[in-house]
């Protein structure tokens, strides 16, 4: 009997070890921010706010990270990533819109010279 228990208490401290550092997943959150920040999210005041919360969700992970609390950390690059990926699609629906507008208004100057 006692070395039954002795075997749940070793089996459950092993358990205890946390899970590893996300290291690749901050650095998949970097690559997100950055490419929304090429996308021109910080000039679209909507894509914009996205951008800045996943700025502070990253900053918020790295926190966890130095705290040893991989888990939450890992949940919150997944949310950086999440917020930094609607940013860029907002920014590109912008950007492709004003192109729409600017093919449209060179149409209908070609559709008047006939």
């Amino acid at each position: 009997m006692r070395r039954v228990t002795t075997l749940i208490l070793l089996s459950a401290a092993a358990g205890c070890g946390g899970a590893p550092p996300p290291v690749a997943q901050l650095a998949d959150s970097e690559a997100s921010i950055r490419a929304a920040e090429e996308a021109g999210a910080g000039a679209e005041p909507q894509a914009a706010l996205y951008l800045k919360l996943s700025k502070e969700q990253l900053d918020k992970a790295k926190a966890l990270m130095e705290d040893d609390d991989n888990e939450e950390a890992t949940i919150m690059l997944q949310r950086v990533v999440a917020d930094a990926n609607l940013a860029r699609g907002i920014a590109r629906r912008v950007e492709a819109e004003a192109e729409a507008d600017d093919a449209a208004k060179t149409l209908d100057k070609l559709q008047k010279k006939r």
